[in-house]
C-alpha cells in the first residue's frame, strides 16, 4: 500500500501546477451523476488513471467521474476509488480544494478499506494519510519537491468549530436545532464550499464538526460514499474521531450497493457526534 500512497505523493505536484497553470473554464462533458465537468475536472481525471495504471498491484479503479469500473491488471489487489478534484466549482475564487483517495481490498465497502489519503491544494501542498489500524500521518511538500512527514495526527474529545454543509432552507428540524446549538455554546462557522479544506481544518484544529445531513431536497445527503465519505471516516478514526450516518451508525459499517451512492454523513471529535446522536434520537447507535 505504502507503493500508492508514494504514486498519490508524485501525482499531487503534477495536479496542483495545473490547478496554476491551466484553463479554468467548463468542458463539454458531464460525470457520471450528470454534473457538469470543468476542464480542470477532466484533465485530473486523466492524470490520475494513467498514473495508477502504472501500478501492477492496482487491480481496478473507480472514478467519481466515471460511471464504469476501470480494469487495470487482472492480478492487482486493490480496487482504488477516488475524486480527482473534489470542490472543482470553487477553484475560479481561489479557493483550496482536494483529490480523495480510498484503496479497497476487494468489493469496495466499508469493511473492505484499507487505506485512504487525501491531497490539498492551498497555500501549501500537503497530504493525509490513513491506514486501518494505524495513525492518521500529515506530510507537507517542500522545496525539495518532496513529501516530507508532519507528524501523525490525533484529535481532542472536544472542538469548536462547525462546518455545516447543504442548503439551510431544506435542512429537517431536529438538523437545525443541533447546529443552533452550538452555535450558541460558542461554536465558530467554518465553512467553504469543498469537503477537503473543511474537513482538513477540522482535522488540524483538532476537533469539531462536519455535517453534511439528509435534508428536503438530498434526502440520502451529497456526498459519495465510496469516494469521499468513507476515505474521511477511515481518515478521521485512525486520527481518534468519529464519522457516523444520520441513524448513528458507523460509516465504516456500511456497504453502498452502487459506486456512486450518496449517504448522509457526519465527522468529528467526540462530543460533537455523541451531541449530534441525541439530537437525532439515535443516541445508543453505533
Amino acid at each position: 500500500m505504502l507503493t500508492i500512497f508514494e504514486k498519490i505523493k508524485q501525482i499531487a505536484p503534477e495536479i496542483d501546477k495545473m490547478i496554476k497553470e491551466e484553463d479554468l473554464g467548463y468542458s463539454q462533458n458531464c460525470n457520471a451523476t450528470g454534473d457538469e465537468q470543468l476542464k480542470l475536472d477532466v484533465a485530473s481525471d486523466k492524470l490520475i488513471e494513467h498514473r495508477l495504471k502504472e501500478l501492477s498491484l492496482v487491480k481496478a479503479i473507480i472514478s467519481e467521474e466515471k460511471e464504469d469500473v476501470i480494469p487495470v491488471h487482472e492480478n492487482g489487489k486493490y480496487t482504488i476509488c477516488y475524486d480527482p478534484l473534489d470542490g472543482s466549482s470553487i477553484v475560479d475564487v481561489n479557493l483550496s480544494v482536494g483529490s480523495i483517495f480510498g484503496i479497497y481490498e476487494g468489493e469496495p465497502s466499508g469493511d473492505t478499506l484499507v487505506g485512504a489519503a487525501y491531497i490539498i491544494y492551498g497555500p501549501r501542498l500537503e497530504m493525509i494519510t490513513a491506514v486501518r489500524g494505524k495513525h492518521t500521518r500529515h506530510y507537507k511538500y517542500g522545496n525539495s519537491e518532496l513529501f516530507t512527514e508532519v507528524c501523525d495526527i490525533m484529535m481532542k474529545d472536544k472542538g469548536k468549530i462547525c462546518a455545516p454543509g447543504g442548503t439551510q432552507k431544506y435542512w429537517y428540524p431536529e438538523h437545525k436545532e443541533f447546529i443552533k446549538s452550538l452555535f450558541d455554546e460558542g461554536y465558530r462557522l467554518r465553512y467553504s464550499g469543498g469537503m477537503v479544506p473543511d474537513l482538513h481544518q477540522v482535522l488540524l484544529k483538532g476537533g469539531g464538526i462536519f455535517a453534511y445531513p439528509p435534508a428536503e431536497d438530498k434526502p440520502k445527503g451529497k456526498l459519495r460514499a465510496l469516494f469521499e465519505a468513507l476515505p474521511f471516516a477511515l481518515i478521521f478514526e485512525s486520527a481518534g474521531g468519529m464519522a457516523i450516518d444520520d441513524k448513528g451508525e458507523r460509516l465504516l459499517d456500511s456497504s453502498p450497493k452502487h459506486h456512486h451512492d450518496t449517504i448522509p454523513c457526519f465527522f468529528g471529535s467526540k462530543y460533537e457526534i455523541e451531541r449530534l446522536k441525541e439530537a437525532y434520537g439515535v443516541a445508543n447507535n453505533g
